[in-house]
């Protein structure tokens, strides 16, 4: 068993005395619960990465560029010179 040392500011001294008093816990054992509580609703709601969410999209065909994204410059000249040909 190893000891832990936690700072903790007023707002939240307040709730875990809160939650002491209420539960007739120890401190410890508090603290001890709402780790595991943390634990389990990772476990059930896994945080996604942002690729993870954009893997997840439905960006249909696309191809409706005109240039890549490298060669921007190509690409506005391309659509001017589309554009002022009407």
């Amino acid at each position: 068993m190893s000891l832990r040392t936690v700072r903790l500011d007023d707002e939240t001294e307040q709730v875990l005395a809160e939650v002491v008093k209420n539960t007739r816990l120890s401190i410890s054992d508090a603290l001890k619960k709402g780790l595991f509580a943390l634990r389990d609703d990772l476990q059930r709601n896994p945080k996604q990465t942002p690729y993870d969410i954009y893997k997840n999209l439905d960006l249909g065909r696309g191809g409706y560029a005109i240039a890549p994204s490298t060669e921007t410059r190509r690409g506005v000249r391309e659509a001017l010179r589309k554009k002022l040909r009407r």
